[in-house]
């Protein structure tokens, strides 16, 4: 059996300069690096990770070489990153020389190849603003791409979920152009195995254009689950986690992983006896 491909989501990091917390209660750095030794405490080593917006909380030069820093021990591991609206695009690409794939043009997009996997990443940035969109020009992108990847098995990045999730403050400040847009142009492309987002800091999954579109947890807090029409905007430090997103030659299969040490493994047996 041909060894799976393997794509990590880690997401909203919100990385501030060493010793800032974000919010004023929060230091983010060390939640992050606890993230990265879980990646690395994988059986399965990843084929790439991508991280899917809110790098850094104000898009400052100082977290971004704290977020260099914290991302070092990944090694050779291939680590795209998405802009959110937490960050700034100019000071990315220049904390960030290396990443060829940052491209210089107005939006941070790019298809690069993963294994068998394309993984095409959209800008839904709205300078200025803590919403996103998705103007012409991006889906006009996004379309040739699609094109140019036809037959190939597709995750779609973004860092704005581009569906309402019922949680009123975060819909508020989602994807609030190119939405109804973009699935139209989903439907027409079956090999799109998953669009991935950030933005939510939760685990949230739906039907979406003929596959599946899901956000993902923080490295650190997390939304608050309050589903009621006004509910307040709150985080809280529930058990923080990421995705591995498997493609296994049919089908990608997506998994959810905690962050952190927990006690076991253990045998479910004993010397191949049940343990009574």
């Amino acid at each position: 059996m041909t060894r799976p491909t393997f794509l990590v989501q880690l997401t909203d990091l919100h990385i501030r300069e060493p010793g800032r917390l974000a919010y004023g209660r929060i230091d983010t750095a060390p939640y992050l690096r606890e993230a990265v030794a879980s990646v690395l405490r994988l059986r399965q080593a990843p084929d790439a990770i991508v991280i899917t917006g809110d790098l850094s909380d104000f898009g400052r030069e100082a977290e971004y070489a704290h977020l260099a820093e914290l991302l070092a021990p990944l090694g050779t591991t291939p680590v795209y990153l998405l802009p959110g609206n937490h960050d700034e695009r100019a000071q990315l690409r220049r904390s960030f020389p290396t990443h060829s794939y940052l491209g210089d043009g107005e939006f941070v997009q790019f298809n690069v190849a993963v294994g068998p996997l394309r993984l095409i990443a959209l800008d839904t940035v709205t300078p200025g603003a803590s919403h996103g969109s998705l103007c012409h020009r991006r889906l006009d992108w996004l379309a040739r791409e699609l094109d140019a990847s036809r037959g190939q098995p597709v995750v779609i990045a973004m860092h704005h979920p581009p569906f309402r999730t019922l949680i009123g403050h975060m819909d508020d400040i989602g994807l609030l152009e190119g939405a109804a847009e973009l699935e139209a142009l989903v439907a027409q492309h079956p090999n799109v195995e998953r669009i991935i987002c950030g933005h939510l800091h939760r685990a949230i999954d739906v039907r979406f254009g003929g596959t599946i579109a899901s956000t993902a947890p923080a490295p650190a807090h997390q939304v608050c689950l309050d589903l009621t029409p006004d509910a307040p905007s709150a985080w809280t430090l529930e058990p923080p986690g990421f995705r591995v997103h498997a493609w296994d030659g049919q089908r990608l299969v997506t998994h959810l992983a905690a962050s952190g040490v927990f006690e076991g493994p253990y045998p479910f047996h004993d010397n191949g006896a049940l343990i009574d």
